[in-house]
């Protein structure tokens, strides 16, 4: 056998058992309900409306070019299409496979950073695939999760391999270049850290700095290069407003507050410690595991080069997107791998430094074990407390009925974490992906009908089929228009006066409305209602909707207003 026939089935093994583990599960997950609203809606909105009026260079929403992000997703849902014809499977595909590339490309990370420890290249994968909210934002058709795959590959490309110190540096500009064209400059700064602090961890950028630094500039050009092949084109094709936003707000607008203004563009500004407050959600379920924070609380110089690769890459990382005003949770999801890295190398380390402390049951998973019989002791006694009203609100009648079920599930995930013994790593691994699962079950059978828009998409679709105009009271975000396959703009509309107006010219068109509360009104007159989210989308004729606004009473319907789903508790008007 060759050496090179050797390495691949090496590899292959290593990716037993967590790459097919977390591939069913993801998959199973992302297909439970459909597209969520509004993160899947806008970004399959934006695909549709590119793929339905040919509109290749130019990502377009609702009628307008969309500048808010690069088009490369874009690119790869449509591909699927023409293959294999409009759907909302290819695309939710396409984020199982991203998550899965994720997973084989930090164990290669792993591989190539801790040469010594093979143990890395397992350990990683599993501590990656267990991070909650990594895992429920993977179900969702976005950007983040495919910009992380190039993050990965580009920082592949930085390490050394056995025979070979130089990185690939053809490949880590083609790999920045795909990240810029996936969310835009933002890439840069999930890679820019490794590179520039190359010499703290790279023996071999020790040695050639002069090459490190200028092969790594030209690399970035070359990324940069890719991007502008696209923008250039398509600023000149989409228009000024278009131009302008592309090349300038959109970025500067998530650093600097005063550029926010525009109701398409959002800030998300936060305060500087908004991350740190949300690392333990980030984290879990390895932000209440003991023994990963005293291997890492305990790590002392000289480092390896693989933590200090980590560190390099996650510290400066960390403060820069704090220190940058727009924030999401997600948007340091790529560094979710870094922290991966150093967790498993810091606990690798302590188990050859201190094996007897690194084997302390006192630093194992009791604590997460303990925390999970508690919470399914809370499911199983969830029905008594709502029915003697201990525990209200809507959420808490809907969950009930399932809350015993369930609770059977995170019991045994409870008993799973006070094992002791070999292979704990993956316990808490396995436990933590299967409860994050189960809560998007618990989720897809309780809660999911009130943030499941197809009912009203669906009529929508079928009015414009009709030949019916359709408006929206307020801010429009694509949430109709894959779902409905519309192919007209929704016209947005502001205040009483301009539906006033609308309803004038358009008499026979459909008006959506978004109510905190449905009226003795909405279920008179209305043609659709159905709860979204904490509010409702309630579906008029324009010209039922503005005799209301005026104070006039319109015609009876001539059939009763739809409800979806027909046994929702808040229908119950007082």
């Amino acid at each position: 056998m060759s050496p090179s026939s050797f390495s691949r089935s090496e590899h292959l093994r290593a990716a037993w058992p967590w790459l097919p583990l977390w591939m069913l599960v993801a998959l199973l997950a992302i297909f439970a309900h459909g597209p969520m609203p509004l993160y899947s809606t806008r970004t399959l909105a934006v695909a549709w409306d590119m793929f339905s009026h040919g509109h290749w260079l130019v990502p377009h929403i609702n009628g307008q070019p969309y500048s808010e992000k690069a088009p490369l997703l874009f690119w790869l849902i449509e591909a699927g299409w023409f293959v294999f014809g409009v759907n909302d499977v290819w695309p939710r595909v396409l984020e199982v496979l991203f998550g899965g590339a994720q997973l084989v490309l930090v164990s290669l990370l792993a591989r190539r950073l801790f040469p010594q420890r093979p143990w890395m290249a397992k350990a990683a994968p599993w501590m990656l695939l267990a991070f909650g909210y990594a895992f429920l934002f993977a179900l969702q058709i976005m950007y983040d999760v495919l910009l992380a795959v190039w993050v990965l590959a580009a920082l592949l490309c930085l390490t050394p391999k056995p025979r070979r110190g130089e990185p690939r540096w053809l490949l880590f500009g083609v790999c920045v270049g795909l990240g810029l064209l996936t969310k835009g400059p933002v890439m840069l700064l999930h890679v820019a850290f490794p590179w520039l602090l190359g010499p703290l961890w790279s023996e071999w950028a020790r040695e050639h700095r002069a090459r490190w630094y200028g092969a790594g500039a030209l690399s970035l050009l070359l990324g940069g290069a890719m991007l502008l092949a696209w923008a250039l084109p398509a600023g000149l094709a989409g228009g000024d407003a278009y131009r302008e936003r592309l090349f300038f707000t959109q970025t500067a607008g998530r650093v600097v507050d005063k550029l926010s203004e525009g109701k398409d563009l959002q800030n998300h500004a936060e305060p500087f410690w908004f991350y740190l407050l949300w690392l333990p959600v980030l984290l879990f379920p390895f932000s209440g595991w003991p023994r990963a924070w005293v291997a890492v609380a305990g790590l002392r110089r000289p480092l390896e080069s693989g933590l200090r690769f980590a560190l390099c890459w996650l510290v400066p990382a960390f403060v820069v997107f704090s220190l940058i005003s727009g924030k999401q949770l997600y948007y340091p999801l790529p560094e979710l791998a870094g922290v991966a890295l150093l967790m498993a190398g810091a606990i690798a380390v302590l188990r050859d430094r201190r094996p007897t402390l690194a084997n302390h049951y006192a630093l194992g998973t009791w604590p997460l074990g303990v925390a999970g019989i508690v919470f399914a002791l809370l499911l199983f006694a969830l029905p008594m407390l709502v029915e003697h009203t201990v525990v209200q609100g809507d959420w808490a009648h809907t969950v009930a009925p399932y809350s015993r079920y369930f609770s059977v599930i995170f019991l045994l995930l409870g008993v799973l974490l006070l094992m002791r013994g070999r292979g704990e790593l993956r316990r808490l691994a396995v436990a933590g992906l299967i409860g994050v699962f189960a809560l998007n079950a618990l989720f897809t059978l309780t809660l999911w009908p009130r943030w499941d828009l197809r009912p009203s998409a669906e009529l929508l679709g079928r009015a414009e089929q009709a030949g019916h105009p359709l408006a929206f009271m307020g801010s429009y975000a694509g949430e109709f228009h894959f779902a409905g396959r519309l192919t007209r703009p929704i016209t947005e509309l502001y205040g009483d006066r301009a539906l006033a107006d609308y309803a004038r010219a358009h008499p026979d068109a459909l008006v959506v409305d978004r109510p905190e509360q449905l009226s003795p009104a909405d279920l008179r007159y209305a043609l659709l209602a159905q709860p979204f989210r904490s509010s409702w989308v309630v579906i008029w004729t324009a010209s039922s909707l503005a005799d209301l606004r005026a104070g006039h009473t319109p015609p009876e319907p001539a059939q009763p207003t739809q409800l979806y789903p027909a046994d929702d508790r808040r229908y119950r008007l007082p």
